[in-house]
């Protein structure tokens, strides 16, 4: 194993194999995965902040296997931040918490290609920040689809006077959020919420949508994934890399963005790679920025 000291932001940090390639189809090296979190790492930390990551890892690259690590590992350095969340029965699991570039860059290095976080920051585990939308399509429909219900979707949260944003999953489908940041929604409302509307949605378009986990429900429709609404699940961060093929990204849109490429017919207009979400930020800066900010109260239904 191959090993090089650095420092980052005053950490000493010991970096491995570099050299390996994690995408084989495209030759993107951990070299070059170390370098996209570091250089994303002013966008994406402050979806971080403060949230029990759970780190999904590919050692040996996208190709082979996979693991999901919830407890922080042990071998952590002292200044990895980590948060006790409780589990079933009682139990209460440390996660670490990711405050800092170099923070992040050791979970990188970990290979941890993607990073997952909960709806609610760690201090308040069942208070979640936002609401979320997982527009998941069952073949043959696709991300041309999940476009389709996005609007929709946007179309009839606008007329509850409540603003959303959008963001690719980086694999089939998009997400929704809905900001909150009130501090007193609780998972109950936001399920219930997200579970009504997806009914609705269903009632009006049952040819492209289903509120239905089954999978036979899913056939050639866009599956709206409410139960996410859950403290006890996580979605990949945004600006996240992705385990595709190629280093695809949980990239934000904009609506009118949305709008005009999904009016191309082609779907890989709604693939964001690793440099394309890098030059996105540089000129149009965190899209995603009022998911964090932007105080909403969801309305009864």
């Amino acid at each position: 194993m191959s090993r090089i000291l650095v420092e980052v932001a005053g950490r000493r940090l010991s970096l491995s194999n570099l050299e390996k390639i994690l995408y084989p189809a495209c030759g993107f090296t951990k070299a070059r995965v170390l370098d996209y979190f570091r250089r994303i790492a002013p966008h994406i930390l402050p979806h971080l902040k403060d949230r029990a990551l759970t780190l999904k890892r590919y050692p040996d690259g996208v190709a082979g296997n996979f693991f999901y690590e919830k407890r922080c590992p042990s071998h952590r350095p002292a200044w990895v931040n980590t948060a006790e969340i409780p589990q079933g029965e009682g139990e209460r699991l440390a996660f670490c918490v990711i405050n800092s570039l170099p923070a992040l860059i050791w979970a990188a290095n970990l290979a941890s290609l993607e990073l997952h976080v909960p709806q609610a920051r760690a201090h308040a585990p069942a208070t979640p920040d936002y609401l979320v939308f997982d527009l998941d399509p069952g073949e043959p429909a696709g991300i041309l689809e999940c476009a389709r219900v996005a609007l929709i979707l946007r179309d009839l949260l606008s007329r509850m006077g409540l603003a959303c944003h959008v963001k690719t999953s980086g694999m089939k489908g998009l997400h929704v959020y809905v900001p909150l940041n009130r501090g007193e929604t609780t998972f109950s409302d936001t399920k219930i919420f997200s579970k009504t509307v997806a009914g609705v949605l269903q009632k009006h378009h049952p040819d492209l949508v289903t509120a239905n986990m089954g999978k036979k429900e899913r056939t050639a429709k866009v599956f709206i994934n409410w139960s996410q609404n859950d403290a006890s699940k996580s979605m990949v961060c945004v600006y996240s890399l992705r385990a595709r093929e190629s280093p695809l990204v949980s990239c934000p849109l904009a609506w009118d963005e949305l709008e005009k490429k999904a009016g191309l017919g082609d779907p890989r207009a709604l693939q964001v790679g690793a440099s394309d979400a890098l030059g996105r930020v540089e000129k149009k800066g965190d899209l995603f920025r009022d998911v964090l900010v932007k105080r909403q109260k969801l309305p009864h239904l």
